[in-house]
């Protein structure tokens, strides 16, 4: 990063760092929220109620960013939640809410974690209409790197022990999910409407079950490859139209 002149340039003013600070800020709280939904409630639960993100998306994009939602785009999110929700299957969700309405709200740990989820939802929602304004005014490479700096020390302060075993699998999630997974998302943010990145992040789940396939020999039942063949159709929709 220092030694290269060219991302030496690329470099930001220090007025706008403060800017890419509030972007840290939001992917921290983006992740933070997403795991916690995970710690209190069902893994179809915080991943259906996280990615309500593209139709949020949606609606804002059009607001701050001034892009127009196709007809193409709207099928796309609806294929796409469709799928999720056949893969994933939405009846807990639905039982919570029903729940809230006609008991009041009780903490219970479903609804701990929903909340949670839909929180990581929103902020997952803003962090992407953030990048695609962001990339256009900096190096996706360098926008990186000060993310996970800021980030860096954000958590220092609450790491009280180091496991020095453990060390190749922190190097192989920086190299990997640090740097290599949000440069790549930049970069594509730097060309691509926010919406359309955004309706093709449902293609995660759909990547997760194939993994889980090939290296885990875990095989989904029937309603788990429905729901994964209208996300796909969604993304190759939302593609083929750019």
């Amino acid at each position: 990063m220092f030694t290269g002149r060219h991302y030496r340039k690329a470099f930001p003013p220090l007025s706008k760092i403060p800017s890419i600070f509030l972007l840290s800020l939001c992917l921290l709280l983006n992740t933070f929220t997403f795991l916690f939904a995970y710690s209190k409630t069902s893994i179809a639960n915080a991943v259906l109620t996280h990615y309500i993100a593209p139709v949020i998306v949606a609606f804002l994009a059009v607001l701050f960013l001034g892009e127009k939602i196709t007809k193409r785009v709207i099928i796309s999110i609806l294929l796409a939640s469709a799928g999720l929700w056949i893969m994933l299957g939405g009846t807990a969700i639905m039982e919570c809410f029903r729940n809230v309405f006609t008991q009041g709200i009780h903490l219970t740990p479903d609804l701990i974690g929903i909340t949670s989820g839909l929180v990581s939802g929103v902020a997952y929602a803003v962090l992407i209409i953030l990048v695609r304004v962001f990339t256009q005014k900096f190096n996706p490479y360098v926008l990186v790197f000060i993310q996970n700096f800021f980030m860096a020390l954000i958590l220092l302060p609450f790491v009280s022990y180091f496991p020095a075993d453990k060390i190749w699998i922190f190097a192989l999630m920086g190299v990997l999910h640090s740097t290599a997974a949000p440069f790549l998302y930049y970069k594509g943010l730097s060309s691509v409407q926010a919406t359309r990145a955004a309706v093709l992040g449902y293609l995660e789940p759909v990547g997760a079950i194939i993994f889980s396939i090939i290296f885990l020999s875990e095989f989904p039942p029937l309603n788990a490859y429905i729901g994964g063949g209208l996300i796909l159709l969604s993304g190759y929709l939302t593609v083929k139209e750019g």
